[in-house]
C-alpha cells in the first residue's frame, strides 16, 4: 500500500510543490482538504519556525498522525524583511496573491533594481505520536522583478527573479522550481532522516 504524508495546509499551490518533491519516493501527499472536518490553526508565531511547529504539533495531536507543517514566506531587505511571516496576508486577511504582489511592487516603486534583494524562506516541522518534533529549513536568494513574469507557481513567484537562471519562479516548471526552491532546500535537509520518517508514516497512517 502506498504510504501517505499529511501536509498541514489547505494551500493547493503548496500541495503541488510537495507532490513534486515526494513523487520520487512513491509517497502520496494529502492535505487538510482531504480530511473530514475543518482544521484551522491560527499562525500566532512571530517566526517561521514557531508557526511551523505550532501547525505540525496541533494537527498531529488532533489526528494522531505524523504530520509535516510548512511555514514559508518572502523576505525583502528594502522592506525591512517584510512581508515575512505575514506573506500570505500581506495585503489583508483575504490572502489574495495579486493584491499581495501589488502591495510589494508599490512598496518598492522607487527602489532601484540592485537594491531589491529578497529571499524565499521555508521551515518544515515534523511532528507526530512517539517522535520528537524537528525542523528543517531552506532558502532561495533572488531579486524582486519590476513586473509579473510567468504563469506557473503561486504566491509571489511571478515577481521573484532568480539571477542565476535569468527567470522568475513563475517561469519554471514544477521540477525546475523544486530543484532550487526554498521548500526543495528544506526537504533536502530532511532527506537524511527520510527513511526513519517514512517508517513513522507507515506505522501511524
Amino acid at each position: 500500500m502506498m504510504k501517505e504524508v499529511l501536509i498541514a495546509t489547505n494551500n493547493l499551490g503548496k500541495a503541488k510543490d510537495f507532490e513534486t518533491l515526494f513523487k520520487p519516493f512513491g509517497v502520496k501527499v494529502l492535505t487538510l482538504n482531504d480530511i473530514d472536518g475543518a482544521i484551522d490553526v491560527e499562525e500566532a508565531g512571530v517566526t517561521f519556525e514557531e508557526n511551523a511547529i505550532l501547525k505540525a504539533e496541533t494537527v498531529a495531536r488532533l489526528l494522531g498522525k505524523v504530520v509535516i507543517a510548512d511555514d514559508s514566506g518572502l523576505e525583502i531587505d528594502a522592506l525591512g524583511g517584510a512581508p515575512g511571516v505575514y506573506s500570505a496576508r500581506y495585503a489583508g486577511e483575504g490572502k489574495n496573491d495579486d493584491d499581495n504582489i501589488d502591495k510589494v511592487l508599490q512598496g518598492l516603486a522607487t527602489t532601484p533594481y540592485e537594491a531589491r534583494a529578497a529571499r524565499f524562506r521555508c521551515v518544515l516541522a515534523v511532528a507526530g505520536p512517539g517522535i520528537q518534533t524537528e525542523t528543517f529549513s531552506g532558502s532561495c536568494e533572488g531579486l524582486i522583478h519590476h513586473e509579473r513574469k510567468g504563469t506557473n507557481g503561486f504566491g509571489y513567484d511571478p515577481i521573484f527573479y532568480v539571477p542565476e537562471i535569468n527567470r522568475t519562479m513563475a517561469e519554471l516548471s514544477p521540477e525546475e522550481k523544486s530543484a532550487i526552491s526554498h521548500r526543495g532546500a528544506a526537504l533536502s535537509e530532511l532527506k537524511s532522516k527520510l527513511p526513519q520518517f517514512l517508517n513513522s508514516v507507515g506505522e501511524n497512517s
